[in-house]
C-alpha cells in the first residue's frame, strides 16, 4: 500500500494531495470539536491509532513477490467516521514516512487517498448500513476492517494504474494487474485483520461501554445484548 518515494509522476501527486487535503481540513474541525466537547475520547482515539500504525507497518511478504500488510482503519472508522479517521491515518503515514521510510512525502497524498480516506470511506458506507439492523456488532465490525482493508488496495491499485497504463489494454489492464499482485496475500490478511479489530472492540465494549454510547456508534440495548448482559450500561450515559 505504501507506494515509494519519487514513483508516481508529480502530477499525479498533485492531484491525490488536491483531494486529501478537504478531508483533512474537515478532520481537523471535526476532531477539535470533540475534544472541546469531551477530552474522554483521547483513550480511545490512542487505541484506534496505536493500531493502525502497528497493522499498517506490519511488510508481509507476498507469494506474488511483493510486500503486503493489514491497515488497521476499520476501528476507527467505526467509532469515529471518516473525516477523524484521516486526521489518524495521515499522521501514521507521516511518522512512517519519516522515520521507517515507508512511504514518502511527495507520494504522502496518494497513501493518505488509499488507506486513510478511501478505505475508511467504503467501511463506513457498511457500518452505516449494518449499523441498525440485526446483524451482531462485532460482525459489523468484522465486515468494516476487512472492506476498508481491501478498499485500499484496490485504491492503490488504481493508482498505479492512472499513472502507468498498460501499452495493451490501458488502464484496466494495468489495474488488474496490480490488484492481481495485492489480492491473493491480501483478502486473508484483510480477514484476519477483521478478526482482530472485532476482537479489540469487544475489548473497548467490555471495559468503556458508556464511551461508545456517547460516540453513538451503536445502540445501549445493541451494546447490552452483544456483552450478554440483561441490565442496562452506565445510567449516566443518559445524563
Amino acid at each position: 500500500m505504501h507506494i515509494m518515494e519519487g514513483f508516481l509522476p508529480w502530477q499525479w501527486c498533485a492531484i491525490w494531495w488536491i483531494i486529501a487535503i478537504p478531508f483533512l481540513v474537515m478532520g481537523i474541525i471535526e476532531l477539535r470539536s470533540m475534544m472541546r466537547k469531551d477530552r474522554e475520547y483521547l483513550p480511545l482515539l490512542g487505541v484506534c491509532g496505536a493500531f493502525i500504525f502497528i497493522l499498517s507497518a506490519l511488510k508481509l511478504p507476498s507469494v506474488t513477490g511483493s510486500c503486503s500488510h493489514p491497515t488497521g482503519t476499520g476501528l476507527s472508522t467505526t467509532c469515529f467516521g471518516v473525516f477523524i479517521t484521516s486526521i489518524i491515518g495521515a499522521i501514521v503515514l507521516l511518522f512512517q514516512a519519516l522515520v521507517l521510510a515507508h512511504g514518502g512525502l511527495s507520494v504522502l497524498g496518494a497513501n493518505m487517498c488509499s488507506m486513510a480516506i478511501g478505505g475508511p470511506v467504503a467501511g463506513y458506507i457498511i457500518y452505516r448500513l449494518l449499523k441498525n439492523t440485526k446483524v451482531n456488532i462485532y460482525v459489523t465490525v468484522f465486515i468494516v476492517a476487512v472492506v476498508a482493508d481491501l478498499v485500499t488496495y484496490i485504491i492503490t491499485s488504481l493508482e498505479l494504474a492512472l499513472a502507468y497504463p498498460a501499452q495493451v489494454g490501458g488502464i484496466a489492464a494495468s489495474f488488474t494487474a496490480f490488484f492481481a499482485i495485492f489480492a491473493i496475500t491480501q483478502i486473508p490478511l484483510a480477514i484476519v485483520e477483521g478478526c482482530v479489530l472485532a476482537l479489540v472492540f469487544k475489548y473497548v465494549i467490555e471495559l468503556k461501554p458508556e464511551m461508545i454510547i456517547k460516540l453513538k456508534v451503536f445502540s445501549e440495548d445493541q451494546i447490552t445484548k452483544a456483552r450478554g448482559a440483561s441490565d442496562t450500561i452506565l445510567s449516566e450515559v443518559k445524563s
